[in-house]
């Protein structure tokens, strides 16, 4: 059995860890993850879902604020005497002392086809970005940002219907059988990890508030990107009557106007112009309501944006 300790936090690694916990390969003798956080109105410390696999579990659950800096839990770590080390979403850095304790490698599972998107928003920016493709790849840890020796990858399609929500759910589904096979590889020495390029390296830098806000000076296609990519949180979003509409679902639309002019209702939605092209809104979310049809929005205010 190979031993592995699970890095993780966010329901994305989720899949992963319960998968590694039930296959008859790997024997997961520890789990860490961040700290309670407050949530919800009440704000009541909220465990994350790692935390409460691994307590289902009788797991032995570590949560450093940073693990660089606590090494009475990197010592607890050294008793396990792991084979592995494996990180998903975990969101800390780990420093070289960390890194040299499992027996092997530290492995990291990351949302993209590496050189490209390396850190913290893979899956928001291949979508914003129009990309058709993306993936998910294992590669070994470095200290630097997702730069390490490529292990496996998994190539994923992105539609022209697919948002950020739907990649997460594909990503989440393929990444479990991708780690044991990097795992089981590496044992058995059939896995060379490949050098990652760096001529093909860009940066998947974090979202800011500012690019939520839709431009209508844009093209309809790079519009429709960012709604896709920012999906429910934060939302592509415009300003109306001095109130927020997040817009929840588009689709690119022949036609023209002034940008950000209601150009036509039909039953599928509201035509909006843009710098080319004009979107459908088809689903949005008024400030203070629930997510509704964009025609039965724009039939209560019939006014331009």
């Amino acid at each position: 059995m190979i031993r592995v300790v699970f890095f993780g936090t966010p329901k994305i690694a989720l899949n992963s860890l319960e998968y590694l916990y039930n296959s008859d390969k790997i024997e997961v003798v520890g789990v860490v993850t961040q700290p309670d956080k407050p949530a919800g109105r009440g704000h009541k410390l909220s465990m994350s879902p790692l935390k409460e696999f691994a307590l289902a579990h009788n797991i032995p659950v570590f949560q450093p604020k940073s693990i660089r800096k606590e090494p009475e839990i990197q010592d607890e770590l050294k008793k396990l005497k792991p084979d592995f080390f494996v990180t998903f979403a975990f969101g800390q850095i780990l420093s070289q002392d960390v890194l040299d304790i499992p027996k092997y490698e530290t492995i990291n599972l990351h949302a993209s086809l590496l050189p490209k998107y390396r850190g913290a928003n893979p899956i928001q920016r291949a979508i914003i970005n129009g990309d058709t493709e993306t993936g998910v790849c294992t590669m070994i840890t470095e200290l630097g940002l997702d730069c390490g020796d490529v292990c496996l990858k998994h190539v994923i399609p992105i539609p022209d219907t697919m948002n950020c929500e739907d990649l997460f759910a594909e990503i989440s589904s393929v990444s479990p059988e991708l780690l044991e096979k990097t795992l089981t590889g590496l044992v058995d020495g059939v896995i060379k990890p490949v050098k990652q390029c760096e001529d093909g390296v860009c940066m998947a830098n974090k979202l800011t508030k500012e690019e939520a806000v839709i431009d209508w000076a844009k093209t309809a296609r790079e519009i429709h990107n960012l709604v896709r990519g920012i999906y429910k949180f934060p939302s592509a979003h415009f300003m109306y009557n001095g109130k927020l509409i997040k817009v929840m679902q588009t689709k690119v639309v022949e036609g023209a106007g002034k940008p950000g002019e209601f150009v036509e209702v039909t039953k599928e939605g509201v035509k909006v112009a843009c710098g080319r092209d004009c979107v459908m809104l088809i689903k949005v979310k008024p400030e203070g309501k629930g997510e509704m049809p964009a025609r039965d929005w724009y039939n209560g205010v019939k006014k331009q944006v």
